[in-house]
């Protein structure tokens, strides 16, 4: 069995440092796909960690490569991606801080990416469902027997937050809403690694309360649900690579 990818985003932003001491020792990778340079990945040993909006600067949801993120992790050696991702609710009964894993993702207007410049984009899109179901059953040993099982993710294309009619329209097809999940998925998709997503619901969706979503709220909601991700996922990482 090969490694696991461990993808981070704003759930995680702002704890792993410079050096990335807490998370692994950094390794640089240069890949054949993408372009925009080389990945560096946090080697823990038994796993690896990658902050997809970068670890020396931020890049935002609409310019990271996707295919160059899953390429570094495929070239390091792993085989499975377990995704984090801050979402905003699109359900009022999705409480903040709930923990979601979706079983299927809409991103039709997602700009036109690929890993590889032939028939081999010509994938089936979707999460790995023997990995997803392993996920969710460590998830709920970790103890947060809570977890959301199944749910539909909206790839919007950020970074800006959506309007409230878009809102509107898009919570009938969808139950969060995020920026990164969908096109990350496909990436993972064509290089054949197992890939599986847990979000974390920062947010309301903007007008989902009635009131205007503020990027203060949006900060304030992820410093709160923080802390309760890293434990969790300490003791997720504890039995998915024993």
């Amino acid at each position: 069995m090969g490694l696991l990818g461990v993808v981070g985003g704003h759930s995680i932003l702002g704890v792993i440092g410079n050096d990335g001491t807490a998370f692994g020792h950094r390794v640089v990778r240069r890949t054949a796909h993408g372009v925009t340079g080389p990945v560096t990945v946090l080697d823990a040993g038994d796993h690896v960690l990658l902050q997809r909006h970068g670890l020396d600067g931020y890049v935002p949801a609409h310019r990271i490569d996707h295919a160059r993120n899953m390429s570094a992790l495929a070239a390091v050696g792993c085989d499975r991606v377990l995704a984090l991702s801050s979402v905003g609710a699109l359900r009022r009964e999705l409480r903040l801080g709930t923990h979601l894993a979706p079983d299927d993702f809409i991103a039709l207007d997602q700009p036109p990416s690929a890993v590889h410049g032939d028939e081999r984009s010509h994938v089936v899109p979707g999460f790995t469902p023997a990995w997803r179901a392993e996920v969710i059953e460590a998830w709920r040993g970790a103890g947060v027997s809570d977890v959301v099982d199944g749910g539909v993710y909206w790839q919007a294309n950020g970074p800006r937050f959506e309007t409230p009619a878009e809102i509107r329209l898009i919570s009938g097809f969808a139950d969060v809403v995020g920026m990164t999940v969908g096109a990350e998925c496909v990436a993972a998709n064509e290089l054949g690694l197992g890939y599986a997503a847990v979000c974390v619901i920062d947010n309301l969706a903007n007008g989902l309360d009635g009131e205007q979503l503020t990027p203060q709220q949006f900060a304030d909601g992820k410093q709160a649900n923080q802390a309760r991700v890293l434990e969790v996922l300490a003791a997720v990482l504890a039995v998915l690579v024993a």
